[in-house]
């Protein structure tokens, strides 16, 4: 079924469903905003390869540190949600 790939008319297909879903104005501004994200990853992905140094590889790593947890039974679950939040309540 996809021996050959993305053939042409499948790019034209995905192109008219973008245009009809997101309209015309939109188009640019999201191919701007995807160019950007991209530009900033490759700058950090730059950065990151700049500083793996044998001097920063040869670091101890950090030892772990506690996370305190509670258990939540589902009682106590339906009890918290049958309360309102002071956000619910002031709105």
């Amino acid at each position: 079924m996809l021996r050959g790939g993305l053939e042409p008319w499948h790019v034209i297909v995905i192109l008219a469903l973008l245009v009809l879903l997101f309209g015309s104005r939109k188009l640019p501004d999201a191919a701007r905003s995807v160019g950007q994200s991209l530009r900033i990853f490759k700058s950090e992905m730059k950065a990151a390869a700049k500083d793996d140094t044998p001097a920063a590889q040869s670091q101890a790593p950090a030892a772990p540190q506690a996370v305190e947890a509670s258990v939540i039974t589902p009682a106590q679950q339906a009890a918290n949600d049958a309360v309102p939040s002071q956000d619910a309540v002031q709105r």
